[in-house]
């Protein structure tokens, strides 16, 4: 599984420039400086209802930790690590990450903003985002996830139309390769970050612990497909066909695909260095020394 899941809020195709990056921030290093999001990139986070989605990936990213502290050190991470998680999915400060990313991808296209803002000023561009965040908070529920890919399983399996749309949907993105890009890149991160934290004893090789995480390609692949099905049938169940069509449609606009491009560049670098900073915290608690 990968260590976290991209949100898969609105227009994931990316035939956009940009791939998610590889580099991973260092222990110390200060963020980026960069100037406030433009009224324009505001009022898209806001349409695209960025705090409750970020609100509800801090929920994710706390139950992931607790399944790595049964996993890595039942005994408990102490007060050290509650703060540090506390701190590392702190929903202001990845807010102000992805905004920041999301200005310099778009801000300086006003055009292309204007367009997107007006897909979702609609009722389907709102019912969309909201459908999306429901069906990822209903997701916290393991049990529901277990049903929806049950629900996947079947809709495969007996050729139901929907899956040729949600097949449509996801190969016009390529979210399966570009999702895998980002587990991989926030597994080498996290890796990283247990490495810098002394976890590995005097450390291992870059290319050591990149040979690591890309042996998990092939697993994350299938994960991720079977996740995207899952996940994208449960969230567009209420759309009819001729929504889902439209919704298709513009995904494959030159705004949706810009939009989703600035997306997926933009949950890469908040979350590729949650995941270095999780990773780190994880090697301290491991080692009981202080964060």
């Amino acid at each position: 599984m990968p260590l976290h899941r991209l949100a898969l809020i609105a227009l994931l195709s990316l035939s956009a420039p940009g791939h998610a990056q590889t580099a991973v921030p260092q222990a110390g290093e200060a963020p980026a400086q960069s100037e406030a999001p433009s009224r324009a990139t505001e009022a898209l986070l806001e349409a695209l209802r960025l705090d409750e989605l970020l609100a509800v990936m801090r929920e994710e990213g706390l139950a992931q930790a607790g399944t790595l502290q049964a996993d890595m050190f039942p005994s408990g991470g102490g007060t050290e690590w509650v703060r540090a998680l506390d701190g590392i999915y702190d929903v202001s400060r990845l807010r102000k990450g992805f905004a920041a990313a999301i200005e310099a991808e778009l801000g300086g296209n006003p055009e292309i903003l204007s367009e997107i803002l007006a897909f979702y000023a609609t009722d389907l561009g709102q019912r969309v985002v909201l459908l999306e965040i429901e069906a990822r908070r209903a997701f916290l529920n393991e049990a529901a996830e277990d049903a929806a890919r049950v629900a996947a399983d079947k809709r495969r399996a007996s050729r139901d139309p929907r899956a040729g749309q949600l097949e449509r949907f996801i190969a016009a993105g390529d979210l399966v390769e570009m999702n895998v890009a980002g587990a991989l890149s926030g597994n080498l991160a996290f890796m990283t970050g247990m490495n810098d934290s002394g976890a590995y004893g005097d450390g291992l090789p870059r290319d050591q612990l990149m040979q690591d995480v890309w042996g998990q390609e092939d697993q994350i692949r299938a994960e991720t497909r079977s996740w995207l099905e899952a996940y994208l049938g449960l969230a567009y169940q209420p759309l009819d066909d001729a929504e889902l069509d439209a919704y298709i449609a513009f995904m494959e606009s030159l705004a949706g695909r810009r939009l989703n491009g600035a997306l997926f560049i933009a949950f890469d670098q908040v979350f590729r260095r949650v995941s270095y900073e999780l990773g780190r915290a994880a090697g301290v608690a491991m080692l009981g020394t202080d964060i």
